[in-house]
């Protein structure tokens, strides 16, 4: 890390109290989708600013699973602090609550020694959570929309509460008939989110859609509603590099031992909601874990277990394992165990896929629909051909201009939103969030909101669908 007590102006000229401005901390915000390069970008940062980097992975923040999390190593950190990295136990629910909590704590501590605080993750809710001063109650810490004041329910004595919570069914249909707006908000499947809402009717008495769209919502937007004095900075990728170097690194996990760490935690009664065990990569290989210990694997298992420590190391076992893996991948002909794995590996890709297109959607969202001032550096070029030359120079070197800059200006590095529109008055909740819209061109995809919507319309993938379509004379196509 560079020796230095301050970071300094594009000049060199070293600046005066350079961590405050306008009396809040400068923190600087690493976001981007998983694989694309977040937490080396951080460390390479660390050779210009004196940083300590706050880890906003809400996976990563667990013991345990350090290769399916994909947890920097110690080795690799080149004596950068790391906090909230693998510190959390993994059967509890660290909220986003939790998270805006401890991380204030970890700002105060860390500008107080005059060093910049760099928030690096692609958990878009702890971020928000953690920049905003609005965030629901601690039931509903963790979802999208966290942005109402954490102290409402004591504002409001007047709210008397119906609910009977020991009869109240918290599924879909309680939720559509309380509040269908809300509902049509939101998928039926979407289990977290509907016992969010739900929680939230309970506790206070407030319709979800009333209490998201109408008591604070619209501060998201302003500059001046947000705890710090933010420099947010997206490490951005074209999706079909950043899909081809999230499958290889699922291949290289399996390889480094990702199924040694989901079978010490495999249990087939555990809770896949609560703590590490939502890691993609846990419940993919839930079933091939099942056939595996109960075929004539186990016996492999039980020579192992037999054995002394000093026999078998846990490198020892880790290669064991290894082999069983890949003799099971490279089996000729038909074999349910080889279908099993096989189907896994391809599940946790797939979902990591979605995962990255869920990221980037919420990336959008928040300087589209919240007027968050996001810094794009693409790392497109780096992930395709890996070159050290083309990261500094197209994903580094950038950086560390867009912070220099930053630390040149004494207002707040994210505008207004009305700002940006050139709309004054303009209010969240008149930008259509909550109208669910139905693409029957692409099968009855729902999207959320007009920007979603209008963004799908706007896709190759949607357009095409909807030209073949037309060809085949299919009517009823006039609003897309």
């Amino acid at each position: 890390m560079a020796e230095t007590d301050s970071p300094t102006n594009p000049n060199g000229a070293s600046t005066q109290n350079p961590i405050i401005a306008n009396n809040k901390p400068k923190v600087v915000v690493i976001m981007g989708a998983t694989g694309s390069g977040k937490s080396r970008l951080a460390i390479d940062l660390s050779s210009h600013f004196p940083i300590e980097i706050i880890n906003a992975d809400s996976m990563q923040v667990y013991q345990g699973l350090d290769v399916l999390t994909n947890k920097v190593a110690i080795r690799d950190q080149k004596g950068v602090p790391h906090h909230l990295l693998g510190t959390i136990s993994p059967i509890v629910e660290f909220t986003a609550k939790d998270f805006r909590d401890n991380a204030i704590a970890l700002i105060d501590d860390i500008t107080s020694r005059n060093h910049l605080p760099v928030i690096v993750g692609g958990t878009n809710y702890y971020i928000q959570a953690l920049v905003s001063r609005f965030l629901l109650n601690d039931s509903l810490g963790d979802t999208d929309e966290s942005c109402l004041d954490e102290n409402n329910g004591a504002k409001q004595p007047h709210i008397h509460v119906t609910v009977d919570t020991e009869n109240f069914s918290y599924s879909y249909d309680s939720l559509k008939e309380l509040d269908p707006v809300a509902a049509n908000r939101i998928h039926p499947n979407d289990h977290r989110k509907i016992c969010q809402y739900l929680n939230l009717y309970a506790s206070c008495g407030v319709l979800p859609s009333k209490y998201l769209q109408e008591t604070t919502m619209e501060n998201w937007g302003n500059a001046d509603s947000l705890r710090y004095n933010c420099c947010f900075i997206c490490v951005d990728a074209s999706l079909p590099v950043i899909d081809k170097y999230v499958e290889q690194r699922v291949d290289q996990m399996v390889e480094s031992g990702l199924l040694r760490e989901v079978h010490d935690i495999f249990n087939p009664n555990a809770d896949y909601s609560r703590g590490l065990r939502q890691a993609i990569g846990v419940r993919e290989f839930e079933d091939f874990l099942k056939a595996y210990l109960s075929e004539g694997n186990s016996s492999m298992e039980a020579s192992i277990s037999n054995c002394s420590s000093d026999q078998v190391s846990a490198d020892t076992y880790v290669e064991r394992l290894k082999e069983n893996v890949n003799a099971i991948l490279s089996t000729s002909g038909e074999n349910l165990l080889k279908q099993l794995l096989q189907d896994a590996i391809d599940k946790v890709k797939l979902n990591t896929r979605r995962l990255v297109r869920r990221q980037k959607r919420r990336l959008i969202r928040l300087q589209t629909l919240f007027g968050w001032k996001i810094h794009y550096v693409d790392a497109t070029e780096c992930l395709s051909c890996l070159s050290e030359e083309s990261w500094t120079a197209k994903v580094v070197e950038p950086s560390i201009q867009i912070i220099k800059s930053y630390f040149d200006k004494d207002t707040s590095s994210v505008p207004d939103f009305n700002a940006t529109t050139g709309t004054k008055g303009l209010k969240l909740m008149e930008r259509d969030l909550w109208t669910q819209h139905i693409c029957k061109a692409c099968g009855n995809k729902v999207l959320r909101g007009a920007y979603e919507w209008e963004q799908h319309k706007q896709g190759r993938s949607h357009r095409k669908k909807v030209c073949r379509l037309r060809k085949s004379g299919v009517s009823g196509l006039d609003e897309y």
